[in-house]
C-alpha cells in the first residue's frame, strides 16, 4: 500500500474517532495495526500520529 494510501485509511479512522467515541478502543486497535505496518514497511509515522498513540494507549493500555 502507498505512504498515500495508509495516510487516507488513518484519516479515515481518525473521523471515526471524532463521530463515535464509544468506538474508541476498536479504532484504537486499527490505528496500532496500521503504525505497526507504516514501521515494518520503512515508512515515516508522523509525531502526531504517535503522540495519539500514546494517548490512546493511555486511556486503554496497550494493545496485544
Amino acid at each position: 500500500m502507498a505512504f498515500d494510501e495508509y495516510k487516507a485509511e488513518i484519516a479515515l479512522l481518525l473521523s471515526q474517532i471524532s463521530g463515535d467515541p464509544g468506538n474508541t478502543h476498536e479504532i484504537q486497535m486499527r490505528l496500532h495495526t496500521m503504525i505497526r505496518t507504516l514501521r515494518a514497511e520503512g515508512l515515516p509515522v508522523p509525531d502526531d500520529l504517535k503522540e495519539l498513540e500514546a494517548e490512546l494507549e493511555e486511556s486503554f493500555g496497550p494493545t496485544v
